[in-house]
């Protein structure tokens, strides 16, 4: 069964369209991975899913509900959670404090409610050992995981990962791989936008590509990438 579905979604700005007729399918407890050229529009199309921006044409279901006019809270509080490209934590509060928060809001519980859950969500992202760090003080990679906790402390069926992979070291990549993949067994469905090709492909089963807010491919990551159009257009070599 889907948990995710697009019909005909286009989204445009004036005369520029962003999101041009795409429709896919999500299996639940699968990962999607989505790549294309910047400017292809992938982002908008998460802000499409997660209700931040209106869609002006198809339909969104999930998990068997049209959800195409619902508000982004209560696409949240149903099941949809993402992590955003540019991390924006509430630099004053603590990490632990960050997720309380999240968690509170995202599944309309008081905070106190949600306290051991939220340190269970550090144990599983490696932060635990930061919970009462500033999160203002954060390494990178470290913003990163509270971004992907903040995600998890709302109990997303469906996670939507915005390049959380950008800017990591070799090293602190194969871990975050590690930490994604553990979610992906848990149950969780993926859906991950990823310019860093190798964490993408060791994590999705399906792989998709966007250009110009159009699907140019969907399918198999190795398959997918030996498309010489997709070749052409994302990697720069010539068919």
């Amino acid at each position: 069964m889907s948990i995710l579905a697009l019909q005909g979604v286009s989204k445009r700005y004036g005369a520029l369209t962003v999101t041009d007729d795409v429709s896919f399918a999500v299996p639940e407890g699968q990962a999607l991975g989505i790549i294309g050229p910047n400017g292809a529009g992938k982002s908008t199309l998460f802000n499409l899913i997660t209700g931040n921006v209106p869609v002006d044409a198809g339909s969104i279901m999930f998990d068997g509900q049209d959800v195409t006019r619902t508000p982004a809270r209560q696409r949240c509080l149903a099941g949809i959670g993402r992590s955003f490209q540019i991390p924006q934590p509430f630099s004053a509060l603590t990490v632990f404090e960050n997720l309380c928060v999240a968690a509170a809001f995202g599944r309309d519980l008081p905070e106190r409610a949600v306290a051991e859950d939220c340190a269970t969500v550090l144990e599983r992202t490696g932060l635990i050992g930061r919970a009462n760090a500033p999160a203002g003080g954060l390494s990178l990679l470290e913003r990163k995981r509270l971004e992907l906790a903040r995600a998890l402390a709302t109990h997303p069926r469906l996670l939507l990962l915005d390049e959380i992979a950008g800017g990591l070291t070799d090293g602190e990549c194969a871990s975050l791989i590690d930490t994604i993949l553990e979610i992906k067994a848990a149950g969780t469905t993926i859906v991950w936008i990823e310019h860093v090709l190798h964490a993408l492909t060791a994590v999705v089963d399906r792989l998709l590509v966007l250009d110009f807010g159009r699907i140019i491919g969907i399918g198999d990551p190795d398959e997918i990438m030996q498309s010489p159009e997709v070749r052409e257009i994302y990697l720069g070599i010539e068919a």
